[in-house]
């Protein structure tokens, strides 16, 4: 919320297609958002990893280098998923600077409860930015990832809670885990 990442998500038979390719399919440098292709396209494995480019003015990926300052990280807590048949809204909980080639970090998927806890664990010891919003294994977790300047092969990560959201009938909304 309160950013310009505001895009559809994409996801390909591996995580080089959308890296140049927008949501047509055809050549664009500023590609795509893409779900890592090891990832359920229904968001419901415990770790999902989203990719997208860090391009300048904030459009796609851009602005989540900004989390890396303490005082953007507090001023924005919240986003939102929406998918064909639900919607996330999403608890951000902490970013990290990290390298491409962190297995950690860049394996995601349908974790055991124990290698999301430890996953949490590194997350809350590497984080530059950390909330305790009292994120267990048994959560769901999204990663936005983009490519950092401040490295060749740096990273900047960004963590949330997924939480689904319940619509009413009646118009009204409800949180469900």
């Amino acid at each position: 919320d309160d950013t310009n990442i505001d895009y559809p998500v994409l996801q390909g038979a591996d995580n080089v297609l959308y890296v140049n390719a927008d949501v047509y399919g055809e050549y664009s440098l500023s590609g795509s958002i893409f779900l890592d292709y090891r990832c359920a396209g229904d968001f419901s494995d415990a770790y999902s990893l989203l990719y997208g480019h860090h391009m300048d003015g904030g459009a796609m990926f851009g602005d989540l280098a900004n989390f890396l300052d303490g005082t953007y990280f507090e001023a924005h807590k919240t986003g939102t998923l929406y998918l064909a048949d639900k919607t996330y809204a999403i608890e951000l909980f902490a970013c990290m600077a990290v390298d491409a080639y962190d297995g950690k970090v860049f394996h995601p998927g349908a974790l055991s409860e124990t290698e999301t806890a430890e996953l949490l664990d590194y997350i809350e010891a590497k984080a530059t930015q950390y909330r305790d919003i009292g994120v267990t294994q048994d959560d769901r977790i999204i990663g936005l990832s983009t490519c950092s300047s401040a490295a060749t092969n740096g990273r900047t990560v960004v963590y949330g809670r997924l939480i689904q959201k319940d619509f009413t009938q009646q118009g009204g909304e409800n949180e469900t885990l």
